[in-house]
């Protein structure tokens, strides 16, 4: 064998132990990765260190489950809770979601999340199907400081794939925002994997209203088709109009699913239990009145 063979030979050898090293190792990895029951737990343990309103065991009893991750590896988590039983006859229940934390500096928009739960097997609310993310944005929240932005610092608010986005999106962002880095749309509609995952469960779940959850402007914002909702306890409607690539765009406008925002008047202040249980009680009389199982 001449000495280019022989080290030919070595350098085969050489590659297919290594290929062999990257195999083994990857698989390890992948049995070290923690079950997506231990990532659930940790998450509200880490939520409950964040917030002083959510409380770890509280959201470890609620039956959260997370299919995908953030761009930091964070789970995006969701609670999907079907009405009560009816009888066979009875037509579709209609189907709510809802949303908080897709901007991370808006607490409360996570923390009424957490408190609303314990009232969606109540009264009127239980004939409804929930599907519910209270934390849309975990990266931007687990940022030291919060960031309304995701971990790739988009703003998810202004990434979904509306229409107007192409022509639109860069424009708005550099003429009206003067490239605020808080309202980053992206380098193109759809680019983060947040969005994507949210286009997802819009698309999978196929919800007749969309229940959006802000901070920190005191008011109702709405769009869609339904008839707009008036007030919700406090807070008063006050349309801010659509922005290229927001959410009431996408949902309201593109989709023809009614939107309602609510902006709490506080983005590190919970509102006081009676408000909280005042707009609970209101959008559950508007739903009652408004919103039909859409055709699908």
């Amino acid at each position: 064998m001449t000495l280019f063979a022989a080290r030919l030979r070595h350098l085969a050898l050489l590659g297919s132990l290594l290929g062999l090293s990257l195999t083994l190792n990857l698989a390890h990895a992948e049995t070290q990765r923690p079950s997506p029951e231990t990532r659930i737990s940790a998450w509200c343990a880490d939520l409950g260190k964040r917030l002083r309103s959510v409380n770890a065991d509280h959201c470890r009893q609620q039956g959260f489950l997370a299919d995908q991750s953030s761009h930091g590896d964070r789970p995006l988590a969701y609670l999907d809770r079907a009405a009560a039983k009816a009888g066979s006859k009875s037509p579709r229940p209609n189907r709510v979601l809802i949303i908080g934390g897709i901007h991370g500096d808006e607490l409360t928009s996570i923390s009424i999340v957490f408190r609303w739960l314990d009232w969606i097997d109540e009264g009127s609310a239980k004939n409804y199907h929930w599907h519910v993310i209270p934390l849309a944005n975990p990266d931007g929240l687990f940022n030291r400081p919060s960031t309304r932005t995701n971990g790739r610092g988009v703003d998810l608010n202004r990434n979904f794939p509306t229409p107007d986005w192409s022509a639109n999106a860069q424009t708005y962002w550099v003429e009206r925002t003067r490239r605020d880095p808080r309202r980053n749309p992206g380098q193109e509609a759809s680019s983060e994997v947040e969005t994507r995952w949210l286009q997802a469960q819009i698309s999978h779940f196929k919800p007749d209203v969309i229940i959006s959850i802000h901070a920190p402007y005191n008011l109702l914002d709405y769009d869609g088709p339904a008839t707009q909702p008036l007030r919700f306890g406090r807070l008063s409607l006050n349309r801010l109009g659509v922005y290229p690539g927001s959410l009431g765009n996408y949902g309201g406008l593109h989709k023809k699913i009614p939107v309602v925002t609510i902006e709490l008047p506080s983005a590190g202040t919970m509102p006081s239990a009676r408000d909280q249980r005042a707009m609970w009680v209101d959008m559950l009389k508007w739903m009652g009145r408004n919103i039909k199982p859409l055709e699908k």
